[in-house]
């Protein structure tokens, strides 16, 4: 049973209309895909975090609510789709972010950079953050994201090494961190962006672990919030995490050296992003 602090209530008639919209327009979100809480309230507000390159995933973690298996082809209009959409909302800060597709010879790379390149020709004051996979670090993937010239990039831990095995099928944490090393050392001028997930058996020592880990990579920005389980078929919630624990975990973070953290129960990666 949930805790009172986790009782945040999605409204349907909240979500309809822009529900709606990004049907029309066959646009995905991770809003949508993943099942994120926070659905009701940045639909409210005529806001989305859109996923690209299609709504499968290639890899199998336990946490996630984006369904798993073999994708379909790249749809190459998906760019076009995407800035039009961000053009008739308004949007000022847009999170584009995808499923990974280890299918592809990069990752999805370069369908990254065609999504920001179609979004910056439509309106070039828009702030444009990217959330992406770990293109298994190869660096012409990475070469290619950065040459699109987003204002941040964000890839997130997900949660501490030892629980990787267990929850990130496909994904290394030694992986994921040398992103973060070789996105800093090819674009130094370009903020980098993280986050962790809580209550799936991590250990506070293991947490400020990975705080230093990722200050030591370059990055500059972390977000942290509690998992909750997608459904009863996936990783199941270990710990409900109290606000006052989350509080801490922020003035931890500060002290390693990040920036901007944000650091509560319902936080997520994209969740008001245009804050940091």
């Amino acid at each position: 049973m949930k805790p009172e602090w986790l009782n945040k209530k999605i409204s349907l008639r909240d979500c309809a209309e822009l529900k709606a919209i990004l049907k029309e327009r066959r646009i995905n979100t991770v809003c949508e895909e993943a099942k994120c809480p926070n659905i009701g309230e940045c639909f409210a507000k005529r806001q989305a975090t859109f996923i690209i390159l299609g709504s499968v995933c290639t890899r199998g973690c336990l946490f996630c609510g984006i369904r798993k298996g073999v994708p379909s082809s790249v749809d190459l209009k998906e760019p076009s789709r995407i800035a039009d959409i961000i053009l008739k909302l308004g949007l000022k800060h847009v999170v584009i972010t995808s499923v990974t597709r280890d299918d592809l010879l990069d990752g999805g790379a370069g369908v990254f950079a065609a999504t920001i390149n179609a979004i910056r020709k439509l309106n070039k004051n828009v702030k444009l953050e990217v959330l992406i996979p770990d293109f298994k670090t190869e660096i012409n993937s990475l070469e290619v994201l950065v040459k699109g010239m987003p204002d941040i990039i964000a890839h997130n831990m997900e949660t501490v090494p030892r629980l990787y095995e267990d929850i990130r099928k496909g994904a290394s944490y030694k992986r994921s961190l040398e992103v973060f090393k070789i996105l800093k050392n090819i674009a130094p001028n370009i903020p980098l962006k993280s986050g962790l997930m809580l209550g799936l058996g991590e250990k506070k020592d293991e947490v400020y672990a990975v705080f230093d880990d990722l200050v030591n990579a370059g990055c500059s920005y972390m977000s942290i919030g509690q998992y909750l389980a997608p459904s009863n078929a996936h990783f199941p919630v270990k710990e409900y995490i109290k606000p006052e624990i989350f509080d801490r975990y922020k003035e931890k973070a500060l002290a390693a050296g990040f920036l901007s953290v944000k650091s509560a129960p319902y936080v997520r990666s994209s969740y008001m992003a245009s804050e940091y």
